[in-house]
This record gives C-alpha cells, sequence and structure tokens, in this order.
C-alpha cells in the first residue's frame, strides 16, 4: 500500500525524531516534555545535518474516539450546510471549536449491516469501525476482520516515536468468548487491529497507562518502580527534580511557565488516577447502578482523554484510539441522573422520554471530548500552530440510529485541520459512500504514499 522506507532511512528518520524530544530522567521514570522554542536553536543545526521528513519535522497526528450505541439523530445534525450551519444540541459543547471540526453526513459501513450473517450488529460495528471490513462470524480463535486505519498509519509513523500507537479504552476489555450473537468478545471489545487476526487490545488501567508513558524500563521495572513511589507516597515528578531543575535554567521565561504548567498537568493525573483506584472498578455496565454508588467513569474518562493529550504533546506517539465503552454498553449514566442503561436506552421505539435521555448522553460524552479538543487547540506544536491544528481526530459511532441498529449515514465529526490542509468549520453532506474512503484520504494526509484503497473503499472522494 505504502512505500517502504529503507531500514537506514527509518533509522535514521527515527534518530532524529526522537533526539529532537528532550526527556527528564531519574529513578524509575522518563518523562518526555513537550515542544519547548527555546531548546529548538540547537536542533536547528542538527536538522542542517540529519535526514528528516515533514513528518518528523512537524508532526501529524491521528486518532479515533468512539462511542457506543448510536447517537439520538434528531439532536446530532446541524442546521444548514458548508460554512453556514448551526450546531445541534448535542454538539453545544463545542461551541468555541466550531470553526475546528467538520461534521461529515453520508458516510456508511455496508460491512457491519447483517448481510447473512444475521445477528450481531454490535460486534459487526465495532470490528467494521476502522477496517471497514467484514468480521468472519465465529465464537472462536479463528476470528479474522482487517487491518485498521490507525495501524496503517502506524506502520508508517509509528517508528518515529517512542510508541507506535497507543490504545486505550475507559471500559473492561474481553478477547475470548460468545459475545454478541456467535460473533467473539475480540470483535465487540477492539477497533484497532494490526493484521486481520490481531487485534491491538486497548488498556482499561490508567495506572498502566501512565506507567507506560513515563516510566521507565520493562513493564518488570515499572511496577518495582511504581511499588515504591507508592509506598512512600512520592509522585514520578520527585524523581526527576534535579533534571528539572537544570532544564529550568536553559530556557526562557515563557518555556518555563510552559514546563510548570505541564509538570502540574501530570501531577492532577497522578492525583485523577488514585481518585479511580481508590472507587475501585466501575459496576458491572450490564446492571442498573444502585442509588449511591460512586461510579469512576467520568474520572477515567477524563483521565483517558488527558493521557492521550500527554502522549500528543510529548511526541510519544502520533496514533492512538479510545474507546469511551464499548458497542452494546449497557452503562448507566447516574452522574448525570441518568439511572437506566444506555443500551437499553438505545432501543428508544421512538419514545420521548427516552430520546431524551439518549441526547443527554450524547451530549454528557461531548462534553469530554470538547475538553479533549480544547486542550489539544491551546497546546502550540514545533511550527507555531497548535496541536489540533496538526491533528486529524474522528469522533465516531458504529452505529446511526440505536434502535434500528442501523449502520448508514452514522454520526461522524472530524477535528482538526491536518496541518492546514482541511477544510474545517463547516458541515459537510456527501451522498452515501463507505467511511473508508474517508480513511484513504486521512492516510494521504498522513503522508502514507500511494495509497489508493482500504477496506470497501471506492474511487469516489470525501474532500475532507
Amino acid at each position: 500500500m505504502a512505500n517502504e522506507l529503507t531500514d537506514s532511512a527509518r533509522s535514521a528518520e527515527r534518530h532524529w525524531a526522537l533526539n529532537r524530544r528532550h526527556f527528564l530522567r531519574g529513578l524509575g521514570a522518563c518523562v518526555a516534555l513537550p515542544t519547548l522554542p527555546s531548546l529548538w536553536p540547537r536542533f536547528a543545526l542538527a536538522a542542517q545535518t540529519a535526514p528528516s521528513t515533514a513528518a518528523a519535522a512537524v508532526p501529524k497526528r491521528m486518532a479515533f474516539v468512539t462511542i457506543p450505541n448510536g447517537v439520538n439523530l434528531e439532536s446530532w445534525w446541524p442546521k444548514g450546510e458548508g460554512k453556514k450551519f448551526e450546531l445541534a444540541p448535542t454538539m453545544q459543547p463545542l461551541a468555541a471549536l466550531k470553526n475546528q471540526i467538520q461534521i461529515i453526513e453520508g458516510l456508511d459501513h455496508i460491512n457491519a449491516t447483517a448481510g447473512n450473517d444475521g445477528s450481531g450488529d454490535h460486534a459487526r460495528a465495532s470490528a467494521s469501525l476502522l477496517t471497514g471490513c467484514r468480521a468472519k462470524k465465529t465464537a472462536g480463535s479463528d476470528i479474522r476482520v482487517g487491518t485498521s486505519v490507525d495501524q496503517v498509519a502506524a506502520q508508517h509513523v509509528g517508528h518515529l516515536t517512542r510508541f507506535g500507537s497507543l490504545e486505550l479504552t475507559c471500559d473492561s476489555v474481553r478477547n475470548s468468548g460468545n459475545c454478541d450473537s456467535g460473533y467473539s468478545c475480540a470483535y465487540q471489545y477492539n477497533i484497532a487491529w494490526r493484521t486481520a487476526t490481531a487485534p491491538m487490545p486497548p488498556e482499561p488501567n490508567p495506572r498502566l497507562v501512565f506507567e507506560r508513558l513515563f516510566g521507565a524500563g520493562p513493564a518488570a521495572d515499572r511496577k518495582k518502580s511504581f511499588q515504591s513511589r507508592q509506598a512512600r507516597d512520592r509522585s514520578i515528578l520527585d524523581f526527576i527534580q534535579e533534571d528539572a531543575r537544570s532544564l529550568s535554567k536553559q530556557v526562557n521565561a515563557e518555556d518555563g511557565r510552559k514546563l510548570d504548567e505541564y509538570m502540574t498537568s501530570i501531577r492532577e493525573i497522578e492525583q485523577r488516577i488514585a481518585r479511580v483506584e481508590k472507587l475501585g472498578d466501575p459496576p458491572n455496565p450490564d446492571y442498573v447502578t444502585p442509588a449511591g454508588v460512586p461510579d469512576p467513569f467520568e474520572e477515567r474518562m477524563q483521565v483517558m482523554f488527558d493521557m492521550t493529550a500527554l502522549a500528543f504533546e510529548t511526541d510519544s506517539t502520533r496514533i492512538a484510539t479510545l474507546i469511551l465503552s464499548h458497542d452494546g454498553s449497557n452503562r448507566p449514566f447516574p452522574a448525570i441522573d441518568v439511572p437506566r442503561g444506555h443500551h437499553d436506552l438505545s432501543h428508544h421505539q421512538n419514545k420521548k422520554e427516552n430520546l431524551e435521555l439518549i441526547a443527554k448522553i450524547d451530549k454528557h460524552h461531548m462534553t469530554y471530548f470538547a475538553k479533549f479538543l480544547d486542550r489539544l487547540a491551546k497546546k502550540h506544536d514545533t511550527d507555531g500552530n497548535s496541536i489540533l491544528h496538526n491533528s486529524m481526530i474522528v469522533y465516531v459511532s458504529g452505529l446511526g440510529d440505536g434502535n434500528r441498529h442501523d449502520h448508514m449515514n452514522l454520526p461522524l465529526i472530524l477535528a482538526g485541520a491536518g496541518g492546514g490542509k482541511l477544510n474545517m468549520g463547516r458541515h459537510h453532506k456527501v451522498e452515501s459512500m463507505p467511511m473508508s474512503n474517508l480513511y484513504v484520504e486521512m492516510l494521504q494526509h498522513m503522508g502514507v504514499e500511494g495509497v489508493t484503497h482500504f477496506g470497501d473503499s471506492t474511487n469516489r472522494r470525501v474532500e475532507i
């Protein structure tokens, strides 16, 4: 699909991409830093001799955030088309970011429909979402669907960062057994697929994500370091103080302020993770949560969004997926006074009360997504633009109307300008076409040379 870099070129490119970043190190800690322009003069000289590409000089990032069970479509689609559109109620949290998003209408996943396979729409929705392929109906080990778009991109740019890609979930993870009418749980709980038969299971534990991003050494060493910090009630920042003090003397006042903000954000994430751990695992989403039982789901959503943002800010990865809940999830939302399960509500039977509660859940999810985008919009990248400007972030559900298990005209938002090449601030309607057509264009914007086909794509363009 793409022209392969030679081994020597990939090695040189990776060396440049990683060495232009600064790390604070200490016992059991390795904290990558965000862009600090006052450190860049020394890198500018290196750039004259180091082979580098546009991708290495100005990173482009790609992320996919997924929500389950479809949406209340009446509260989702904007009024008006093109640049002159009015955000619908669900998207009001995005009002301040209206010019940095495009809402695309008319994208389908035909391979998620029943066809000859019968029931199993939730499993097919997740399996097809980023692959554009039809999942083999099996509850055994002989699973097969297709490589996902995020992993195709990771194969191209993953060697430039510490982590080729980052897969996260705010939900539980199951990779075996029968989860949906004869479909393996691997289909329903995964959206990232390294190959047609190998999913990339998302990490549900915020602590393990944090230790992966900021701990040093292999997993066993990171675990030991965390246990040591925990026993002494210490922050990971305590172990990099000497390096941090040295760095603060090398940067200007503006970068010093940025450094302080960054350190504060890391500490806030540590504290949030501690609160999630204190509350324990989320209640079983298949059952209604009793009144008064604390649910750490909101904290978990926030911390996973924050760690995705930090991974982008520090160029620890350029490819990420985040599952807010698996498709078919019956999670209630007591924090917003929705005690009934989400999946049950999605079969709304056009009842006003049910549709209103679905819209409430939709807006709740959107609020956290908007915070995530706002954070990226306020962080400067290596070229002076925002990280959001240099990103392509898809927010999507594998179902449209959950009541009908509809896989056509799926709700989708594309945020970020992809480095300035995308046409933002609009409601874009296309005549029904595969969502895979969008993925082809996104891969091309990521610099995956020669890609003309993905999943079930056709030769029609979305023209993002």
